[in-house]
């Protein structure tokens, strides 16, 4: 595969992630101005209550002015109250930005991973080296070690010698080259055990499900090229 065809869904990739952004921005901005543009005056009050003072002259007792006072009072509070909600308005849209650009971001992420991963699992692990050490029981998989037991040792070095030979195994089979019986005298679920148990010393599941592959009615070999498996 050339690096133009791998590049080429990494840049639609891209610009598919910009355009995004760039749209949850300009979406988020256009309601801002218009919750803004609709928001009451701040001065409406003040406004009011100026004008109620100019055509108020006959307004002389004592009681009247001092209605005229905290009418006064009453529009400066609620200017510096329209004010900061104006503030929380403004922190919150930019708060809501924030969370939506991360959450495409992130769903953007978990969809480029499930695409990797379903790549990995239809082609099988890049495997460069398999170094199989009987001496210290521990398989070498891309300078990754992996201590095996005695007995899943032995089914990995079963299966490699048949991947070497371009043989799938069954599990009667693989049973039959470890205890040294007739494979017909072999039960398949013995094998089958025993690819478990191999499977779970490797541990990680992707790896062990990815390097031993399951063929269905034919048995069990590595994913791996001949040409990288060594045994010590």
């Amino acid at each position: 595969m050339s690096s133009s065809a791998v590049s080429d869904p990494l840049k639609a990739g891209n610009r598919v992630v910009a355009g995004g952004i760039a749209a949850i921005v300009l979406i988020l901005f256009a309601a801002a101005v218009l919750l803004f543009l609709n928001l009451p005056d701040a001065n409406a009050f003040n406004a009011r209550v100026e004008r109620l003072f100019v055509e108020s002259d006959g307004l002389t007792s004592g009681a009247e002015i001092r209605l005229l006072e905290i009418l006064a009072q009453s529009g400066t509070t609620f200017s510096d109250v329209l004010a900061s909600y104006r503030v929380v308005i403004f922190v919150l849209l930019v708060f809501a930005t924030a969370l939506m650009v991360a959450a495409l971001v992130f769903l953007v992420t978990i969809i480029t991973l499930n695409r990797r991963i379903s790549a990995i699992q239809r082609s099988g692990i890049q495997v460069s080296s398999l170094l199989i050490s009987r001496d210290s029981r521990a398989v070498y998989i891309n300078d990754m070690e992996f201590a095996l037991t005695e007995a899943a040792l032995e089914t990995l070095s079963v299966l490699a010698e048949a991947r070497m030979d371009d043989d799938v195994l069954t599990g009667a089979q693989i049973e039959a080259v470890i205890s040294g019986r007739d494979a017909s005298d072999c039960e398949e679920a013995a094998g089958a055990t025993r690819i478990k148990r191999l499977r779970d010393a490797l541990g990680n599941q992707m790896v062990s499900e990815l390097l031993v592959k399951t063929i269905a009615r034919r048995g069990y070999v590595l994913a791996v090229g001949r040409d990288v498996i060594r045994m010590i």
